[in-house]
Formats: C-alpha cells, structure tokens, sequence
C-alpha cells in the first residue's frame, strides 16, 4: 500500500473508496494512520492523507 508500510496477514485496516485509473482492479485505498496501518514517517506535503503529524 504505497510508501512503506507495517501491514502483516491479519492486520485490520480502514478502507476507503477511490480507484486508481490506471490499475484494472484497484478500487480501495487503505487510510493511513488509522487502526493497524501507521502514518508516513517524515512526510512534508499533503500530510492528511498519509496520516502524518505536523512536525515540530
């Protein structure tokens, strides 16, 4: 799922709606930062869909 993830077999994870139009089949984004799936470290930009905290 993306930029480096911690997901394991039987991770639980919050899915959202959203294809991606050059995938055939993808039709699901995971939401980082919730439940299993952890943010992405050292993100900059667009930080609220990656699930990252304002760095201090």
């Amino acid at each position: 799922p993306g930029i480096g993830h911690n997901l394991q077999e039987h991770s639980v994870v919050l899915v959202r709606g959203g294809r991606v139009k050059d995938l055939p089949g993808v039709r699901y984004h995971i939401v980082r930062g919730t439940l299993d799936a952890v943010g992405v470290a050292d993100r900059k930009q667009s930080r609220s869909k990656y699930g990252a905290k304002k760095p201090s």
